[in-house]
């Protein structure tokens, strides 16, 4: 073991854990709404604790002595907000990908995914017992027809699952999925093609009220299953698989990581639940607009700053449109280095490196919450310039700082 660690030292790629350090603005967590530290949200929950006079612990396992009337109503409550049949709690995303992606998929099924999928989806598709797993290029709507078309040929007793996230934790980017649902449908059928969305990062994020991405575009009947996680924007921890009542029985009958897990706790339900009537009541809809306001200003600036640093343009690749997200990925050879100094300038950024992400793409990643603030924003481009001018072989133009960057916007 001792050998392998060593390699990834000698290659930069060691993994470490890390502690934030207290009062540095948040730009890299995924509490997006930053209900973590709402107080309504908080405030809620303690209500909740106190008025439902839950124990602490769930017991056991869901099919032993976990299970309950409020973790079943709970699911009930949250699988009518995104408007799915029925639903079945997790106590990870995780757990849930690898649990639907290892059983759910029969002997001569065939999964198809998005290149860029979550680490989980493959943990739970090396298990499976599908005929074929098979990748198609990252949000290429053309490339899924490629690899659709080159399955439509086998027997109709093959199903075939498509695999995509609404929002990629990466890079931002959101999901062509109305024209993936499209070109399933035209080519496989609705029969056959079964679309599974994975909306961990939109989940409060898309759509009204914060029901997601398949809600926003109204696919609800047209997906197969859908993955909610409250453990970004939702402040919580624990999943939620949306479905038909089929798919939730099946999958309490042989998902081993649901099957062979103590349940979630009742104070993590009573979250779950807090954070799902404030969504329910409208409390997070203002939050969910300065997110989006943010994203806005953030990109602005990101493209002022490409046209007014020489330095910028060449040391960092930006997003060439604005995300719909509020995660950014700025790219560049050195992360490490960009990330430490604005870690030093009182900003929590996380450099993302292979092989999290693919060798080349190495990049800082950026999130931005409803409790940041412009000025929060303005400083942080502030500083990746500065960081750009200082580096050798750049010297800054005299009279386009920051200041320049925040007159235009």
């Amino acid at each position: 073991m001792q050998y392998l660690l060593d390699e990834r030292q000698k290659k930069s790629t060691l993994r470490n854990l890390t502690l934030p350090k207290p009062g540095q603005t948040d730009f890299s967590s995924n509490d997006f709404l930053s209900l973590s530290t709402n107080l309504r949200l908080k405030e809620a929950y303690v209500t909740e604790l106190r008025a439902s006079n839950l124990p602490l612990g769930s017991g056991g396992s869901r099919l032993l002595d976990g299970n309950s009337t409020y973790a079943e109503s709970l699911e009930r409550d949250v699988a009518s907000f995104h408007g799915a049949e029925a639903g079945l709690l997790w106590n990870s995303g995780f757990d849930a990908n690898a649990g639907f992606f290892s059983c759910v998929p029969q002997p001569g099924d065939v999964i198809i995914f998005d290149e860029l999928v979550h680490a989980s989806v493959h943990d739970g598709m090396r298990l499976s017992r599908a005929a074929q797993t098979v990748p198609f290029v990252h949000n290429s709507v053309a490339d899924l027809r490629r690899v659709l078309q080159g399955v439509a040929e086998l027997p109709s007793t093959c199903n075939v699952f498509i695999a995509v996230e609404s929002i990629y934790s990466m890079d931002g980017d959101v999901a062509p999925l109305q024209m993936i649902v499209n070109t399933v449908n035209e080519t496989l059928g609705a029969e056959r093609g079964h679309v599974i969305v994975d909306e961990a990062h939109s989940t409060g994020v898309l759509g009204f009220e914060g029901r997601g991405l398949v809600c926003e575009l109204g696919l609800e009947k047209e997906v197969f299953a859908r993955l909610h996680t409250f453990g970004k924007a939702l402040a919580g921890n624990g999943a939620i698989l949306l479905g038909s009542q089929t798919l939730r029985h099946y999958l309490i009958n042989y998902a081993r990581p649901l099957i062979y897990t103590t349940f979630l706790s009742y104070p993590s339900l009573a979250l779950i639940r807090s954070s799902y009537e404030l969504l329910r009541s409208g409390g997070a809809v203002s939050l969910q607009s300065q997110l989006h306001q943010l994203t806005e200003l953030l990109f602005k600036a990101l493209q002022q700053l490409h046209i007014i640093s020489a330095a910028a343009r060449s040391l960092l690749s930006i997003p060439s449109a604005c995300p719909q997200s509020p995660i950014f990925a700025v790219q560049l050879r050195q992360p490490r280095d960009l990330a430490g100094y604005l870690q030093d300038k009182g900003m929590m950024v996380r450099a993302v490196v292979s092989p999290t992400v693919p060798r080349g793409t190495e990049r800082v990643r950026i999130c931005l919450h409803a409790g940041n603030t412009v000025e929060e924003v303005e400083s942080l481009v502030g500083a990746l310039q500065e960081w750009c001018e200082r580096q050798p072989g750049h010297e800054e133009v005299e009279g386009r700082g920051p200041e320049q960057i925040r007159a235009r916007l």
